[in-house]
């Protein structure tokens, strides 16, 4: 066929026109994002949020989530109900029209809501079409109404073998029916959604995650204080709280987003949670339904309440959780980038106001000017705005696209931020000039990492001399068989430099015990001239700028003896790569050598060299005697233990430490990133009362004979 026949043969007939429900399973991801479990668990937060805003409106105080041994969910609520009544211009009951029909509901302008989580009108209906089977309960006026569907088709289903998505189902023919099944007390109102998710639609593998939906009643009751929001799991997997039996939990919060802040963060904390909140108005022209049920332009006003808390910590990591009427925006959008905004020019004004104590000349200011990560290093936040009929990119929400939203929380937050860091107020006062020292001391940490990054790729003739003279570097350009090892002492540098290989293996020396970074500042750390070389000699930079791509080793060792104060200094070494480069532990391309302790001569006979064997605790050197004993094998009875490196020589360091065919290493890494950071914090940070009561919790488990004395 030639190109204008197909052209002229491509007709209206072509076209297909999707009616109702049958566009949502068509192409569901339109709707729900995916099909596998974020689909699911997607489905399952359009319906709580549906009951969420009833919360808002200030009717439901209670909320449960039920997942069903039969892989149902059903989410009950206690709110004013959905409606019964007939609606005029369907001629259909309040139920099936928010359950059958897109775009439709009580959010689009009718009074019944102010600020909400859904707005499209599409999520009931949506999760309709996409379940096998749905059940609908409303206790509303004294009685207890009830209709069910199939794949988004009201109908009846014959349950008396069982209630399930399988059970015999007849639709309705001539009309619809909302049926009446009990009755309640007056006073008592709520709904009761449960519903089987098709599997013709989601994968095979697609379910629930009782953590992710946790998760998200915490944060929930957290948004809307005084909610109490029940999760139960009665499915009885294995791996899950529930697996011996049905689990529940409640949450319920008071203190609304300074709670949520406080739970989020994990690090020591800089300075209180700060509360901001406002608000402010803005219009716009939106399609309103007139009288006659034709959509008319008009200008409408909108308010919008910005309600933020906020704190900093030692740390560099950023947690800022976003929201609008308390649906998550992970992706941002405009009120994300107007915190952002605000929070950097009042920090911005604050330094500069006190430039003279934070040693910030005229001349530097043009230079040393403070960046977004330089002051959401180390904040936990929430950002919550509260507004009718938010514009989301998307039925996911997953960003807020209303664009006057941006100028009112950007200037809540540089109110509010102003003032908290212009307190004259003892606590206050002190709290923020940690802050700005905290801020400032990124700042420079940045700005060292970029100057340290231009000139600690790998070195050529010609910028040999911008690495420290201390590093005995390798040969080899190859990264991933390139070895730094960090040496305690020039004692043990000297034997080091004689066992390495020259062609892959760098040494480093520092002299003594590092700075414990987990108690100094920033500026402290990089003044400490062990810690700066270290970053330096690995190249990547520190802190939030660190760059695992541009390390210039595959592997740093840390060496140190075999005693406590090596033991110390391997801690404080630790210490800095997991603050300050962490990245480099969660790849695990950070080991401990493991020196020997003990040295075995082996006496030979009849004009044989010499063996000696090597153990690392006391129970091998035990083991190992025994062994050479039953085998009858002579050795001397003067048994060398090594209180270091130092006390090697070459060819034994080489043996047992260096050489990749015989030495043992221990891979550093990090398998909860959020409980390692409490333990640093504990066992190396500043607060002296937990650390001696961690200490002396543990005394009695403490075995004598593991202290080498």
């Amino acid at each position: 066929m030639t190109t204008t026949s197909a052209q002229s043969a491509y007709t209206a007939r072509h076209l297909s026109v999707l009616e109702g429900l049958e566009a949502v399973r068509k192409r569901p991801g339109m709707y729900v994002g995916t099909t596998d479990s974020r689909g699911l668990m997607h489905c399952l937060w359009e319906i709580i949020d549906n009951a969420v805003d009833e919360a808002l409106a200030g009717f439901c105080q209670k909320i449960e989530v039920v997942l069903h041994a039969d892989s149902s969910v059903e989410v009950r609520d206690d709110g004013r109900g959905i409606p019964v009544d007939v609606e005029p211009r369907t001629g259909l009951s309040g139920v099936e029209v928010v359950f059958t029909k897109l775009h439709a509901g009580s959010k689009f302008g009718g009074g019944s809501y102010g600020a909400t989580g859904g707005l499209h009108g599409v999520g009931a209906s949506v999760v309709n079409a996409l379940s096998a089977r749905l059940d609908v309960e409303v206790d509303r006026g004294g009685k207890t109404w009830a209709m069910s569907f199939h794949r988004g088709e009201p109908g009846v289903y014959d349950d008396q073998a069982g209630r399930t998505p399988e059970a015999p189902f007849d639709p309705f023919v001539s009309g619809s029916e909302l049926a009446v099944v009990g009755k309640v007390a007056k006073a008592k109102t709520g709904t009761r959604v449960r519903y089987w998710a098709d599997r013709e639609i989601f994968l095979a593998a697609a379910s629930f995650s009782y953590d992710e939906l946790v998760t998200r009643a915490r944060q929930t009751a957290f948004l809307v204080p005084g909610l109490a929001i029940t999760v139960r799991d009665e499915r009885g997997l294995v791996g899950t709280p529930g697996e011996h039996g049905p689990h529940s939990e409640t949450h319920r919060y008071t203190g609304g987003v300074v709670d949520f802040v406080e739970h989020l963060a994990t690090d020591a904390a800089v300075t209180d949670v700060w509360h901001l909140t406002g608000e402010g108005s803005f219009t716009e022209t939106v399609p309103v339904l007139d009288d006659h049920g034709h959509m008319r332009p008009a200008e409408v006003e909108r308010t919008c309440a910005v309600d933020v808390a906020l704190r900093w910590g030692t740390g560099y990591d950023t947690d800022v959780r976003t929201f609008v009427n308390v649906v998550a925006t992970p992706k941002g959008g405009t009120h994300a980038a107007g915190f952002e905004a605000g929070l950097l020019k009042a920090v911005r004004a604050a330094v500069a106001a006190n430039a003279r104590r934070l040693k910030i000349s005229a001349k530097d200011a043009a230079t040393e000017r403070i960046e977004k990560d330089d002051a959401l290093a180390g904040l936990t936040a929430v950002v919550t705005v509260r507004l009718a009929e938010p514009q989301f990119e998307g039925q996911t929400k997953e960003v807020l696209g209303t664009a006057a939203v941006r100028g009112i929380v950007a200037k809540t937050v540089e109110l509010g931020l102003r003032q908290a860091l212009e307190t004259t107020k003892g606590r206050g006062k002190t709290q923020a000039a940690a802050l700005l020292d905290k801020v400032v001391g990124e700042m420079r940490t940045r700005l060292s990492a970029r100057k340290a990054k231009e000139i600690s790729r790998r070195k050529n003739a010609l910028e040999s001399s911008s690495l420290p003279a201390k590093l005995a570097d390798c040969r080899s350009d190859d990264v991933d068989r390139s070895e730094l090892f960090i040496v305690e002492g020039d004692s043990a540098l000297g034997t080091a430099k004689l066992a390495r290989s020259s062609d892959h293996q760098a040494l480093l020396p520092i002299r003594g015990k590092i700075l414990n970074v987990q108690k100094a500042s920033v500026t402290d750390m990089l003044k400490n001239a062990e810690c700066a070389a270290i970053i330096q000699v690995i190249g990547a930079g520190s802190g939030r700028t660190f760059e695992l791509e541009a390390a210039r080793y595959g592997k740093v060792i840390m060496m140190t003896d075999a005693d406590t104060d090596g033991a110390h200094i391997r801690t404080l070494l630790l210490t800095l790569f997991f603050r300050y480069m962490r990245p480099l532990v969660e790849q695990g391309r950070v080991f401990a050598a493991v020196p020997p302790l003990h040295r075995i001569e082996l006496l030979g006979s009849g004009g044989k060299p010499r063996e000696y064997r090597y153990t690392y605790s006391e129970a091998e050197l035990q083991a190992t005697l025994k062994k050479l004993d039953r085998s009858g094998r002579r050795y001397s009875s003067d048994i060398q233990r090594y209180k270091g490196l130092g006390e090697m020589d070459a060819d034994q360091l080489a043996t047992t430490t260096m050489d990749p065919r015989y030495r043992t290493l221990r891979r550093v890494t990090v398998a909860a990133a959020a409980q390692a950071e409490q333990m640093f914090e504990l066992l190396m940070g500043s607060e002296v009362a937990p650390r001696r009561d961690f200490i002396v919790a543990g005394a009695g488990d403490l075995d004598p004979t593991r202290i080498d004395a």
